[in-house]
């Protein structure tokens, strides 16, 4: 559900862009996207409906470029300029001019058949965009904020695509979103300190003991496992905050509900067993894990299937 979930294939070669503009060729340019990365959390798994399917993946893509020109060393120097030019092939999408990139002839269809705002696609580039002027945060508040724009509009946008409109759904959708980016956060310290960034809360950091040249140097410390612990019991109550919205759902996201909150909780228990190795490995979750989740998902939310048998078997592709 949120956008900062793939990690990043060295090299990043992104996939060819269709000569033609033809919009069965734009949808399958977007799903080579999502398929390149590495998920913790799916992304549009084969427990979507069909009929679904392929519009999750215009979103992934529209959202998975506008973090790269945020995030990837090729983009270096040029990062805004490209994020300006990517809002502006939304507005241009908007407004019915003929799009002039894969991404865009995909998410137009999208945007068409299922009417979804500007308002939230503009809101993930201006999280993007924070990238670029903020590498800190002091509270726990201002991180919110900034999640608020990069994480939760992909939540929103998901729910629009069910049909699903009510603003109760949108708020537990806004804490999965808020605590699967905040896994991502935890997930990625390292990584991101060597970017010049920490998105953890100054305040935590401060309360923990914890400084910015100790996560530099990768020390481990008491004081960083004790830190650890205190982001996974914060992001375990954002799960369970959010837990309602898997049962509210209809068949159509029912599984893919599930699987994204029960992936979420594995992923969190395997920064909880890391503690202040953290700093050291990245905790990624394996295909055994990932059978785990979907076992469970469909122990969960099964009844949403008709053919238990069948979808497993072509689910097991997509993970």
């Amino acid at each position: 559900m949120i956008t900062r979930i793939g990690t990043r294939p060295q090299p990043d070669i992104p996939p060819s862009v269709p000569e033609a503009l033809e919009l069965d060729a734009c949808y399958r340019y977007c799903e080579s996207m999502a398929r390149a990365r590495h998920h913790n959390f799916p992304v549009a798994s084969l427990f979507v409906p069909s009929k679904l399917r392929k519009h999750i993946l215009a979103i992934y893509a529209f959202a998975r470029t506008a973090d790269d020109f945020a995030d990837e060393p090729t983009y270096e120097g040029r990062r805004a300029a490209e994020l300006d030019r990517w809002e502006e092939r939304l507005e241009r999408c908007y407004f019915g001019e003929p799009p002039d990139h894969p991404v865009f002839v995909a998410l137009a269809d999208t945007v068409r058949r299922f009417d979804l705002p500007i308002t939230e696609l503009q809101a993930l580039i201006h999280g993007f965009r924070a990238d670029l002027e903020n590498t800190r945060y002091s509270t726990f508040a201002d991180l919110r904020a900034y999640t608020a724009l990069a994480a939760e509009p992909v939540g929103h946008l998901l729910l629009y695509l069910g049909g699903y409109r009510d603003p109760v759904l949108h708020r537990y959708a806004d804490d999965l979103s808020t605590g699967l980016a905040m896994a991502k956060i935890v997930q990625d310290i390292a990584a991101d300190v060597a970017r010049g960034r920490i998105y953890l809360p100054g305040e935590d950091l401060r309360h923990f003991g914890v400084t910015e040249p100790a996560l530099a140097a990768h020390e481990r410390t008491p004081a960083l496992g004790a830190l650890v612990r205190y982001e996974v019991a914060r992001i375990h109550a954002l799960f369970t905050r959010a837990r309602p919205l898997v049962d509210a759902v209809g068949d159509d996201l029912a599984i893919e509900m599930a699987l994204i909150w029960l992936g979420g909780e594995a992923i969190l228990r395997k920064i909880d067993h890391l503690g202040d190795r953290i700093l050291v490995e990245r905790p990624r979750l394996s295909q055994l894990d990932k059978a785990r989740v979907v076992t469970r998902a469909l122990a969960w939310r099964g009844s949403a299937l008709k053919s238990r048998g069948s979808r497993l078997r072509r689910a097991w592709r997509s993970l």
